[in-house]
């Protein structure tokens, strides 16, 4: 579907038929939390915080200052009756420990609440970057 700009209609069209242009125009969504997707090895980030993020662990890892890292893997947890699953920024492998990393840039309910139960499941401390 080709996008339109408001600007590549004349005045009198807009009046006349604005009701059905509403699905042809596109127009850029903003971020509810105001970050900016980024791209970096054709990897598509959240925010460029992640993604400087991502940039630092590579260099940490060509420099052998850490094992490994892995990015966005999948946990499930469950709280009672609810099934959720969790998805940290990365996991990093370091000589004698495992760090879970969560970059943030506003901290919601949700994470607040997946946070609590990831811990208390697995006896591991959440690091918000």
């Amino acid at each position: 579907m080709m996008a339109y700009n408001i600007s590549d209609f004349p005045k009198n069209f807009l009046d006349r038929n604005e009701k059905n242009l509403k699905g042809l125009l596109k127009e850029e969504k903003k971020s509810k939390y105001h970050n900016k997707k980024t791209v970096v090895d054709g990897i598509s980030f959240d925010s460029k915080k992640e993604a400087e993020y991502y940039s630092s662990l590579k260099l940490l890892l060509k420099a052998k200052e850490i094992k490994g890292f892995c990015r966005q893997p999948e946990f499930v947890l469950v709280d009672g009756d609810a099934v959720m699953k969790y998805y940290p920024d990365f996991i990093v492998w370091e000589n004698d420990r495992v760090r879970i990393i969560d970059v943030k840039g506003m901290r919601t309910q949700v994470f607040i609440n997946k946070k609590k139960v990831f811990e208390d499941k697995f006896d591991l401390i959440i690091e918000e970057v």
